[in-house]
């Protein structure tokens, strides 16, 4: 298991940047879900998800993508995942998740979405 941290940085128009290191997985998806929640609670559901140093995400990584997508859509956000490796592409393709995501490749890019 890899070491695992979140650092979350807001940015403008109350979008926050949520940059995921490490193993996004069972063991660790729980911290990444706390980490939404506090967002949530906070008014902020404008959110883009760093995935560039992820390489591997699990079934449960997935499952909080899901439920966040959902938080955030039913308050007028939307989750954007920016740059995820090429292994985690392959497990969004897999689930269907690229058609439910918007996927960019740069914070700019991102930034668009929500403008």
């Amino acid at each position: 298991m890899s070491n695992f941290s979140i650092n979350v940085e807001h940015l403008e128009k109350s979008i926050s940047k949520v940059e995921v290191n490490g193993y996004l997985d069972a063991h660790t998806f729980d911290e990444f879900e706390s980490t939404l929640i506090d967002l949530f609670d906070e008014g902020q559901y404008k959110i883009i998800v760093d995935m560039r140093n992820v390489p591997y995400i699990s079934s449960a990584g997935a499952g909080v993508f899901i439920w966040a997508h959902g938080q955030a859509n039913n308050n007028g956000g939307d989750i954007v995942i920016m740059n995820p490796s090429p292994n985690v592409s392959e497990v969004l393709e897999l689930l269907g998740l690229d058609q439910v995501f918007k996927i960019v490749p740069n914070l700019a890019a991102g930034l668009k979405v929500f403008m």
